[in-house]
């Protein structure tokens, strides 16, 4: 997920095309085009110079590109790699099309990632100077006033094995973020650089991971005894809800929200769930006892219920239905509620909810006499008949009557067809991107990579 302090770095290129409007502050160097660096020695193609493809994983692999027209120059290239290609040529740096914009990562020289219409900007500049140059500028921090938004590159929900347990949980800032860095680990994407850095600038789920692992620790700090799942419920209850028009996915990209652990560490209540609760979830599941008492280690572990309970009945801090197409909305979620606030104290439910859903929480109010009390409840689900409906996002809330607590709960209804039928990697298999095979010829064997440079525009190289 974005946060709102990424940093950028910056290219201007001569007679002043800027990719961002700032004032120059660099040196300027030779621009040049991969395509039109063709290391015709080592056996390559326009194709594979335009890409700056250099097989790093192999040992001394051939380059894509003819050090004596790169030396000294920023390369402009057709697709994202690790720059060792450019790096090997002795270019200074590099500009590359990309088409994920909230993509980041670090590499061994000067880099850019450019959307298309800036990279045929750029090429149509070198293509019509006699002398083409570009400026690197140094990277500035900038104010994302979209964020938080789950980049394009976050896997999204539904859950592939459990399609009523809503995936994912929570969101947490992952993309560029600044952390420690172990010196022996490559410190770009370049897995032979490996000059020692202490910090680094890093995107994805190891990321986001150590942002929900401290705030988890924080919350333990505060509550010992806690169980896992008691602290799970604590973050995901207590996020703060994200926009669902920044992001189209809605809670099958962001789950609750973002998490908040300043609000976790006091959430009021929490689904508390222990290993019971886990063995029914698989025996509802379809586990067998046999499979089950593998996972438990405990051969006393039976499943009486032959798998005819619902897996819905988890007792997790989220809810999700999943429908087949015509199929008529009508179910419900049995939850129980631990009181880690106050004593005497009283919830009302409050539901928000589209048109299309008829939501009833019974019932709907809970009264605590005493911290650790628990209490159930049970939420019905009804509405005309789900067909087209990808997503449709309500939600159930805890507010005590002192205005201390609100505890959220996103509820999902969705179609499971387009999701059960999606293959992920179909698309590379389609007639309108081709998976071509590219020979490097050399000494001793080849070395073969494959991209995907079919018909499809999204991996058509600007030079071809």
């Amino acid at each position: 997920m974005t946060h709102c302090h990424p940093s950028r770095l910056s290219w201007m290129v001569g007679k002043g095309h800027s990719i961002n409007s700032f004032n120059m502050n660099g040196t300027t160097f030779p621009l040049i085009y991969g395509g039109d660096a063709v290391n015709v020695s080592a056996g390559s193609s326009k194709r594979a110079a335009s890409l700056c493809f250099r097989n790093s994983f192999f040992e001394n692999p051939p380059n894509s590109l003819d050090e004596n027209k790169v030396q000294g120059k920023i390369v402009l290239c057709d697709m994202w790699w690790d720059t060792s290609a450019i790096l090997m040529a002795g270019g200074v740096g590099t500009i590359m099309l990309d088409y994920s914009p909230d993509e980041s990562y670090t590499y061994p020289i000067p880099a850019a990632a450019v959307p298309p219409s800036d990279a045929k900007l750029i090429l149509d500049y070198i293509q019509s100077s006699d002398n083409p140059t570009a400026t690197i500028l140094y990277s500035d921090a900038w104010k994302d006033v979209a964020a938080p938004v789950v980049t394009s590159y976050s896997l999204r929900g539904p859950n592939a094995i459990s399609l009523d347990i809503l995936k994912p949980d929570i969101a947490a800032p992952g993309n560029v973020i600044l952390g420690a860095w172990a010196p022996p680990v490559p410190a770009t994407v370049y897995r032979e650089d490996y000059r020692p850095v202490d910090y680094n600038v890093r995107s994805g789920t190891s990321m986001s991971c150590p942002h929900v692992t401290g705030a988890a620790a924080y919350i333990k700090s505060f509550h010992p005894t806690w169980s896992g799942s008691a602290i799970k419920s604590a973050l995901m209850t207590t996020a703060s809800i994200m926009c669902p028009k920044r992001n189209e996915d809605a809670e099958f990209a962001y789950g609750s929200g973002h998490i908040d652990p300043v609000r976790a560490k006091d959430p009021g209540l929490v689904y508390d769930a222990g290993e019971q609760d886990y063995v029914d979830f698989l025996c509802n599941q379809g586990y067998n006892s046999t499979l089950v008492r593998l996972i438990s280690g405990d051969n006393t572990t039976t499943c009486t219920n032959n798998g005819q309970g619902n897996v819905r009945d988890l007792n997790y801090p989220s809810m999700a239905l999943s429908l087949e197409d015509g199929k008529l909305i009508n179910a419900s979620f049995t939850r129980t509620v631990t009181n880690v606030g106050h004593p005497n104290s009283t919830y009302n439910s409050y539901v928000t909810a589209p048109s299309m859903l008829q939501i009833s929480v019974e019932p709907s109010t809970l009264s605590f006499t005493e911290v650790g009390e628990t209490k159930s409840f049970v939420v019905k689900v009804k509405g005309g008949v789900i067909s087209q409906h990808p997503i449709i996002s309500s939600s159930i809330s805890w507010r005590d009557m002192e205005g201390l607590y609100e505890v959220r709960s996103p509820l999902i209804v969705f179609n499971s067809i387009p999701f059960l039928r999606t293959n992920p990697f179909s698309k590379l298999k389609s007639k309108d991107t081709m998976i071509k095979q590219t020979t490097f010829g050399q000494a001793g064997g080849k070395h073969r990579f494959t991209t995907p440079l079919g018909s499809d525009p999204l991996h058509r190289p600007l030079g071809l």
